[in-house]
């Protein structure tokens, strides 16, 4: 039997890739579209060394209505379609705001379109935590209200997953799940494929790696003054490949006729949420390196805490994270020492 055919879009970037490695460990067969604008092509050579095998890759825009067309022409089987191509600093939102609403939202309109049009059935959307803001409880459930977002960033996400609701409620062949990430770190154990920001970083886990290796001064705490045990913002924390992980059972939901429901919402966490402070610590105990960091005041877009609760995706998506926090960020700094050998 021919192997399933999954679009990744943004497939070179952080959790694309994972994402790619674990689909193609499954036996899907995988096309990667990215524009290259916060990845690096080398990528690729990380999933082909993982899996055995290389994806099918095309480099456009997915803004591009006409070379999306063009896509969709040429691979006429997809079965599915991941979405990950988006902005995604919550910082750099705030001060951009415009560039976020025209990427994130355009990108996702076409794709919709064109899955429509070629009768694409399956898709799983990269969605966030920041569609909850602050939560007025903790852990957060799927089924809490959205607040005002914190950052445009937050507020494209929100729009994106009304988008996703109104287009499969018009759409009788589409089925789509959307997974809110809460804070993925680290990197595959092979140390071949991490998270690799161009410039400075907007996550904490590769600030701290980059300050252990000498490429940054010190590391910046944005705020120690928050209502939390120590002061410092509180996140939920999660393995990459966990996360991934949860992407391929998605798929296989929906190709199994195993939704509920035709649109799916899941979070994707812990369960647990750790302070900014408690990873700084984790990090040098998982490593034996010590970081060098400053207190600074809070950063625009930030909420206090968030963690989620993730009974709903455990029981009914099949799905647990399992890495716990050391080895996650023993993996993160594994994969910093061997793009450092290489550079």
């Amino acid at each position: 039997m021919k192997n399933k055919l999954v679009l990744v879009t943004g497939g070179a970037g952080y959790i694309g890739s994972h994402t790619a490695v674990e689909l193609m460990n499954e036996g899907y067969d995988v096309v990667i579209i990215d524009n290259l604008s916060n990845s690096e092509k080398s990528v690729l050579n990380g999933i082909a060394e993982i899996t055995g095998r290389n994806p099918y890759f095309e480099q456009f825009d997915i803004c591009d209505k006409k070379k999306l067309e063009n896509f969709f022409r040429v691979y006429k089987k997809l079965d599915a379609i991941i979405h990950f191509a988006a902005y995604k600093a919550v910082g750099e939102s705030v001060e951009k705001p415009l560039k976020y609403y025209q990427n994130n939202l355009n990108t996702l309109m076409n794709l919709l379109e064109g899955m429509v049009k070629h009768e694409v059935p399956h898709f799983v959307f990269s969605s966030s935590a920041t569609v909850y803001g602050q939560p007025d409880e903790l852990p957060v459930t799927e089924t809490a209200p959205f607040k005002p977002a914190d950052s445009p960033y937050g507020n494209t996400k929100q729009i994106a997953e009304e988008m996703i609701r109104d287009t499969v409620n018009a759409s009788p062949g589409l089925q789509a799940i959307s997974l809110r990430y809460f804070n993925p770190i680290g990197a595959h154990p092979s140390a071949l494929i991490g998270e690799l920001p161009r410039g400075v970083p907007n996550n904490l886990v590769p600030f701290i790696t980059q300050t252990a290796i000498g490429l940054r001064e010190e590391l910046k705490v944005f705020g120690d003054d928050y209502n939390t045990p120590d002061g410092t913002a509180i996140r939920d924390y999660i393995n990459v490949v966990d996360l991934a992980k949860a992407h391929v059972v998605s798929i296989k939901r929906m190709i199994e006729h195993k939704s509920k429901d035709r649109l799916e919402i899941f979070n994707l966490g812990t369960g647990k949420g750790s302070s900014v402070m408690e990873i700084v610590k984790a990090f040098e105990k998982s490593t034996g390196v010590k970081i060098n960091y400053k207190i600074v005041g809070r950063r625009t877009g930030d909420v206090e805490s968030v963690y989620a609760d993730t009974k709903y995706a455990n029981n009914e998506l099949g799905w647990k994270a399992e890495t716990g926090l050391e080895e996650t960020l023993l993996s993160a700094w594994n994969w910093e020492k061997n793009i450092r050998k290489k550079a």
